[in-house]
């Protein structure tokens, strides 16, 4: 094999990821993810510590897209309003890359301890964003709280939008879910379904 291949961590990925889907993520070695990529394990750890991270590898630029679109959002933005857009700026990234993040979410879907792992990501993104709304100035327990309830949309409108495949959008999900809380904020929550349901 050819020790430098271009694009290594790419192959190993995609190579992992057809594995999982075909076997799934329990009975996928490092050792054949490597060989399907047609690299070796060595070349493996040099991009991954184990075999979940290619699953979790994107958790900091996920995090990051959160953080530095709150922290960009207008001075005069409300706070649930600056998560909103980062809301929306995830829902256009997943968006671009639909059919690897339906991928991702069926294998964590399958497996406990991914799960487990996926709500530990989303509880760091969430004290992330209470961080940068309180660089914007927003106090706790309101930053807090914003944060906390960005997530809970965005985890809510995510399962609905993997639910239905051919249903609405995510972005559209999101908008909706956002208004449900503010309905309920309100005092306003009527008994009708949301429109995309």
């Amino acid at each position: 094999m050819v020790r430098w291949e271009p694009d290594a961590r790419g192959r190993l990925g995609q190579a992992a990821f057809e594995l999982f889907t075909e076997r799934g993520f329990e009975q996928v070695t490092v050792a054949e993810i490597a060989e399907r990529a047609g690299l070796t394990e060595r070349t493996f750890f040099r991009y991954f510590a184990d075999k979940r991270e290619v699953l979790f590898a994107g958790a900091d630029g996920f995090q990051d897209l959160f953080v530095s679109t709150v922290a960009g959002a207008p001075d005069s933005a409300a706070p649930i309003d600056a998560v909103a857009a980062a809301l929306y700026a995830a829902a256009a990234m997943f968006t671009a890359h639909e059919d690897g993040v339906r991928r991702r979410s069926a294998i964590i879907a399958a497996h406990p301890d991914l799960r487990e792992r996926e709500l530990i990501k989303l509880a760091t993104v969430a004290a992330a964003i209470a961080e940068a709304l309180r660089g914007r100035g927003v106090t706790d327990p309101a930053a807090s709280l914003t944060a906390e309830a960005g997530i809970a949309i965005f985890k809510i409108a995510f399962a609905r939008w993997i639910a239905a495949p051919a249903g609405p959008d995510l972005a559209k999900l999101i908008a909706e879910s956002l208004e449900e809380l503010k309905l309920v904020a309100a005092g306003n929550l009527s008994a009708t379904p949301p429109t995309g349901s």
